[in-house]
């Protein structure tokens, strides 16, 4: 008995290890074409540096200022070496995007062992869903979040003896960074589902501690979010308790039967 479980479990150590090596091969293909780009990808990056997001309160809507925020100045590069692990950096992150889906569905494959043969052919609709919500958590933050915080960070007590000066690595460093951390963020549905599914939780739990979910949601908005003030940690936290709430009713649809 000892030796079956051991060969089980000897055989999913190996099918992770076939899983990962699957989504790094797609990571090293895409890396491959995502730095032939990197510059390209780099005067994108500029955006947040190029363009204010102002709100109009007649109106009511969002719109986009153009606003060269180092225009007295030029982004540098303090090392030798900085500039070339910058658009390392950055195609490394492209890549990762652009791999999203060989890595969901691997991810997909690994676990879909363990589900009901109704529940497997839901694959696609995984992989497009988990991908496409990364994505737009990736673009609110670079397209909304980020235009707020330069201009707050930017201008915060700038005056007769201090000028804004960024290098490039650390620019690209502070933007992927957050890219990253809201795209992870916005996943909250699929988290939840798989909790639900796997029965480590139910929605009559999530739905009862939905008041504790808002006050992290903040708490979190307040560790990730660039700028301090309660205008950019609400531009996060709504979004995460709406995709708290998303969870919360995808997973009434999907919980497996007998979980209570």
């Amino acid at each position: 008995m000892a030796d079956t479980k051991m060969m089980s479990f000897m055989e999913h150590l190996g099918d992770l290890r076939k899983k990962i090596t699957v989504s790094l091969i797609s990571v090293c293909i895409t890396f491959a074409v995502a730095f032939s780009f990197s510059e390209d990808i780099m005067r994108f990056l500029m955006f947040p540096l190029r363009y204010t997001l102002d709100f109009s309160v007649r109106k009511m809507y969002l719109y986009y200022v153009y606003h060269d925020k180092l225009e007295m100045t030029k982004l540098v590069f303090l090392s030798p070496t900085e500039a070339f692990w910058m658009n390392m950096k950055i195609a490394m992150v492209a890549a990762l995007m652009l791999a999203l889906p060989v890595i969901f569905q691997q991810l997909w494959s690994f676990v879909s062992p363990g589900l009901h043969a109704k529940e497997k052919k839901y694959v696609v609709p995984f992989v497009v869903t988990a991908t496409g919500l990364f994505l737009i958590g990736a673009a609110f933050c670079f397209f909304v979040v980020l235009p707020f915080a330069m201009s707050f960070l930017l201008t915060y007590k700038v005056g007769d003896f201090m000028m804004p000066m960024l290098s490039v690595g650390l620019y690209v460093d502070f933007c992927l960074k957050f890219v990253l951390a809201f795209g992870a963020v916005f996943e909250l549905p699929i988290i939840i589902i798989f909790f639900t599914k796997m029965g480590f939780v139910t929605p009559q739990t999530l739905a009862r501690y939905r008041k504790y979910a808002i006050l992290l949601a903040f708490i979190i908005a307040a560790i990730l979010t660039p700028t301090p003030d309660i205008f950019n940690q609400t531009l996060m936290a709504v979004p995460m308790i709406i995709l708290y709430e998303v969870g919360i009713l995808m997973s009434r649809i999907f919980i497996r039967p007998g979980v209570t």
